[in-house]
This record gives C-alpha cells, sequence and structure tokens, in this order.
C-alpha cells in the first residue's frame, strides 16, 4: 500500500460513492460496508471483497495490518485513503478508518437453512433498513434461523441495515422474496406460521413454539396483508397495556425471538 487516493474526484472513490444508493448497488451488484467490526465479520462470512478503502490516521497498526491481510488472502489489495477522502466515504461520521465494497450477495430461498426445528422470522412490507438490521442482531442473538423479507421496500444489503445488524447481516441467512413465495415455500416444508397482528387471537406466550414455526411481522404503518389469513395460521399478539397499540417491529421481534428461544429450552410440560 504505497499509493494514497487523495482525491474524491478518483474514479474508484466515485463508483464507491454510488452505492450510496439502492439503484447504485444495483446497478454494480456490490455494497458498501462501513466500520471496522462490520468488515471483518462480511469477510468472515466469505463475502467477496472488492475493494477496501483504508485510512491509516484513523486505525490502529494491528488492525490495518489485520484486515489487509485478511483482504489480501482473499486476493483484494487494500487502498489507502486520505481522512478527507475517508470521511467522503464513511457514513455517519463513523471514524473508524474502514470501508469495505464487495459483491452483492443475491441469497434465495433454496438457500435458506432448514434444520429439524427451524426458528423463521418473515418481514413483510419492512420499509426502513434500520429496522431490518435491527430484527437481524436480534435473530442472531437468539438463535433464529433465517429472516427472510416478504414483499419489502429496503434491500438487504441497505448500509443502514448492516450497520444496524453491527455485521450479523453476513452471518444470519436472509433472503428476499414475494409474499405469496415464501408462504408457499414455508407450506411446502411443514413450517407452521404465527401472524403477529394487533387484533391476534391468541396471546404470543399461549402459543406452542416449539415445532417448525415461522413468525411473521408487518410494518407498522400497514401491517400484514390478507396473504397471511387463513385458517392454517395462527394469529398471534402481544399484550398493549397503555396508550399505544403496537410495539416497533424491531421491539416485536425481540419478544418473540425469546419467547421461543425460552419455550424451545423448556421440556414440555413443565412450564
Amino acid at each position: 500500500m504505497t499509493s494514497i487516493i487523495h482525491s474524491l474526484h478518483n474514479p474508484r472513490i466515485k463508483l464507491a460513492l454510488r452505492l450510496r444508493d439502492r439503484r447504485g448497488r444495483l446497478q454494480q451488484r456490490r455494497m458498501i460496508i462501513d466500520g471496522w467490526r462490520e468488515s471483518c465479520r462480511a469477510l468472515v462470512a466469505g463475502v467477496e471483497p472488492c475493494e477496501l478503502f483504508l485510512c491509516a490516521d484513523l486505525l490502529e497498526p494491528s488492525q490495518q495490518a489485520e484486515l489487509a491481510a485478511t483482504a489480501r488472502a482473499r486476493r483484494c489489495e487494500p487502498t489507502l485513503v486520505t481522512r478527507d477522502v475517508f470521511h467522503k466515504l464513511a457514513f455517519g461520521q463513523r471514524g473508524e478508518g474502514v470501508v469495505l465494497v464487495a459483491t452483492l450477495p443475491q441469497p434465495t430461498l433454496a438457500d435458506m437453512p432448514l434444520a429439524d426445528r427451524p426458528l423463521i422470522c418473515v418481514l413483510e412490507g419492512l420499509e426502513k433498513p434500520g429496522n431490518l438490521g435491527a430484527v437481524v442482531r436480534t435473530a442472531d442473538a437468539a438463535g433464529v434461523s433465517a429472516v427472510i423479507v416478504a414483499d419489502g421496500g429496503t434491500d438487504l444489503y441497505n448500509p443502514n441495515a448492516i450497520r444496524a445488524s453491527l455485521g450479523t447481516i453476513f452471518h444470519v441467512p436472509v433472503c428476499a422474496a414475494p409474499a405469496v413465495d415464501v408462504r408457499a415455500w414455508l407450506t411446502a416444508h411443514g413450517v407452521h406460521v404465527f401472524a403477529a397482528r394487533v387484533d391476534g387471537a391468541t396471546s404470543y406466550a399461549d402459543a406452542d413454539l416449539r415445532g417448525p414455526c415461522a413468525l411473521v411481522l408487518g410494518s407498522e404503518a400497514r401491517g400484514l396483508s390478507s396473504i397471511w389469513q387463513c385458517v392454517t395460521i395462527d394469529s398471534i399478539v402481544l399484550p398493549m397495556c397503555g396508550l399505544a397499540d403496537s410495539l416497533n417491529v424491531a421491539a416485536t421481534a425481540a419478544v418473540l425471538f425469546y419467547e421461543a428461544w425460552r419455550q424451545r429450552r423448556t421440556p414440555q410440560g413443565t412450564d
């Protein structure tokens, strides 16, 4: 790394900056990842690096050497940039000295794991990437098998989603698909569906979440579509004791994930 990029007009910098926009990510089929922890987790998970921009002024020498070695092992030569160039590249005043550009993964429903008792989260119509990232982070913590975005308004690898997930989005299996395909896939694999609704018939604590199941949550603005209304789908509800009639989708997901975790750790008939 003998040369340093000083100019914001450098073609490589311009291409990287376009990845802040969804259109740029789709056109280039690449994504941009901010931060030391997120970049390390992406590389460990096996994403294909394209560019690794490092700012020596903001990195410990050991961090720089470790990340550079990891990138080189993946045939990606790191590039040093000045502090001014880095602050233009980085999102939200993050001064960690690392921005990684990588090939955009394209996972499908066929890539989602199905263990003996999968616990799957389905997020329908989610529009805020920060909420997606927060749900994925909690899914990672609670041992959720996969997170599927159905008819989503945001792409999986929006920089805000990556940041909110703390890079766990590269560890938890994720994909996006039309809601009708997701429901058919769950049915075909014998996964019981629980749809979270404000008018749900059963309290979440009374639902049996021990078997193969999917927890389906909708956007705060619109809730769930009619696709998730049928006799084979159980509607569940979180009690609301105050003025608000619903929780943030990430908070709801956390409650449901850990209730499923609790049930699966408790022998049947003892709770």
